[in-house]
């Protein structure tokens, strides 16, 4: 039989009688062998699981997909060489009944070797279905990148000197004899598990000083966290706090920036006491203040390593095509774009984000009735398995609140958009490490992830009243309680079949019939 079947489409015909001649010969191997369960080749379990029977054994591979390059079933009692598209494997099943105390190795013997798996981490599986068994999560495994980092942002330090002290601690060993961590990696690992797990900055400066005594002496560990922040700050990508009006009228920026109260409301841009006059020779905290996180210098650090800039890739060089919707790059929203704006479908490292906002309590408190409101990015070209991985989700917004912006929140959204404008526009010209060019790279906003009343902020959409339905619009048909003095939605029996016995009902309903 052609074992390559196991990878074509799994609707056909051809997929279904291999998947019965591989649950058969599972089958036949375990009747002999004795053994409990059966090791499944689907792409999640990847002959690492086992499962209890032949039934869910056959539904894993129809619904998940055959584990790549396994075409001699030597996990299932088969050993031989693959040659081609056929095969020329046998059973051991005789080998094993004449010795049924031996005990079975996995013996693969072939012609030519198989080439070994790609490493799935970074998405490298042939197509959706392949490689996802094996994503991680956190992005702490991560290989060490820091000089091709460093080589790919030396043009976006400020200063030489900057850039000279980085690569210098990029050199130096953690200590004398060390070749598995130099100064900045160490110093980097500490200060990702600090922040992961929330350590505040004493008991951080006291780690570094038991470290310190840890270590062979001549050890290059900073002796506090201060010093650590001052190694490390160049790597930021930085942020922008930008006023904002109390009342949500105006952000203090552009023609606005020297203004100290609002032209609209007249309301002060500081906090200032009751009584107390404003003097510009003092300097007063502001009433209300917008984060901004610039997203084109973050998306240059992208480009800059050659596996992201190939993750960036990906729903064109590995995404299964197959018709079905695995992926957004799958959606007919995605073909009308493309169709649409041919120019920017030609070049396939161009973006295609995702914005997504909703209010939060960061206090962890229910009776506090504080919101602050985050917007992030999210960047659709990746795998789907990475998409919502918090490691390429991009914070570009935080809105400090105290109260939700409500139909506002446009105010707050005009820095984001004048730099999506200018990528969507003009577009931004940057280093592809991976193909070791420089392009210039545009982006467009696919769509919003937001619950109900959040699309409505953000569209400008009633999403309460009398015709609150964006599918139904006019045709909603709604009835006011003058007691409650709100609008209920009762006419919902018309979508019914036309002979529903609910139709006929009148008292649990309006008092009449449909």
């Amino acid at each position: 039989m052609d074992r390559s079947c196991m990878y074509g489409k799994r609707n056909l015909t051809e997929f279904q009688k291999g998947v019965e001649e591989f649950c058969r010969t599972a089958l036949e191997y375990s009747t002999t062998t004795n053994d409990e369960g059966f090791y499944c080749p689907c792409v999640d379990c990847s002959n690492v699981m086992k499962v209890d029977s032949i039934k869910l054994l056959r539904e894993h591979i129809i619904c998940r997909g055959f584990r790549q390059d396994y075409y001699v079933w030597i996990w299932h009692g088969e050993e031989g060489v693959y040659k081609g598209n056929s095969n020329v494997n046998y059973h051991l099943s005789e080998q094993l009944v004449e010795n049924e105390n031996t005990v079975q190795t996995d013996i693969h013997i072939q012609e030519e070797p198989i080439q070994a798996e790609p490493n799935l981490e970074i998405g490298e599986g042939n197509g959706a279905d392949s490689g996802e068994e094996n994503i991680d999560d956190d992005s702490d495994k991560d290989e060490d990148q820091l000089n091709e980092m460093l080589n790919g942002v030396e043009d976006h330090f400020r200063t030489r000197s900057v850039f000279d002290s980085l690569t210098e601690a990029c050199e130096l060993p953690l200590y004398p004899g060390c070749n598995n961590h130099n100064k900045l990696s160490a110093v980097l690992t500490l200060f990702n598990i600090k922040a992961k797990h929330g350590w505040s900055d004493t008991s951080f400066t006291e780690l570094l000083e038991a470290l310190q005594y840890m270590f062979p002496e001549g050890n290059q560990l900073p002796k506090s966290n201060y010093y650590t922040k001052k190694l490390l700050c160049p790597l930021d990508l930085g942020y922008i706090k930008i006023d904002a009006c109390p009342n949500d009228c105006i952000l203090y920026r552009n023609e606005y920036v020297d203004l100290h109260k609002c032209p609209r409301c007249g309301k002060s841009r500081y906090k200032l006491g009751d009584g107390i006059l404003f003097d510009t020779s003092r300097k007063y905290p502001s009433a209300n203040i917008l984060w901004y996180l610039p997203i084109i210098p973050r998306l240059i650090h992208l480009f800059s390593i050659k596996k992201h800039a190939k993750l960036l890739r990906w729903y064109m060089d590995r995404r299964k095509k197959d018709g079905k919707l695995r992926h957004p790059a799958d959606s007919p929203q995605w073909e009308i774009i493309d169709d649409k704006y041919p120019e920017f479908k030609n070049e396939v490292r161009n973006l295609r984000l995702g914005l997504s906002t909703n209010g939060m309590n960061p206090y962890g408190s229910l009776s506090s009735l504080h919101r602050t409101w985050p917007v992030s990015l999210v960047i659709y070209n990746l795998p789907p398995w990475l998409c919502m991985n918090r490691k390429y989700m991009m914070l570009s917004l935080l809105i400090s609140g105290p109260k939700q912006p409500g139909n506002n929140i446009d105010v707050y959204l005009a820095p984001l958009i004048d730099d999506l404008k200018k990528l969507c526009d003009e577009g931004i010209t940057m280093f592809d490490a991976r193909a070791n060019e420089n392009f210039t790279l545009r982006a467009m906003l696919f769509c919003t992830i937001n619950d109900f009343p959040d699309y409505g902020n953000l569209s400008g959409y009633k999403v309460k009243g009398k015709n609150p339905c964006l599918i139904c619009e006019d045709d909603m048909k709604s009835t006011y309680l003058t007691h409650s003095r709100k609008y209920v939605y009762l006419d919902n029996r018309r979508f019914l079949k036309r002979f529903h016995p609910y139709r006929k009902k009148k008292l649990p309903f309006n008092g009449r019939k449909k």
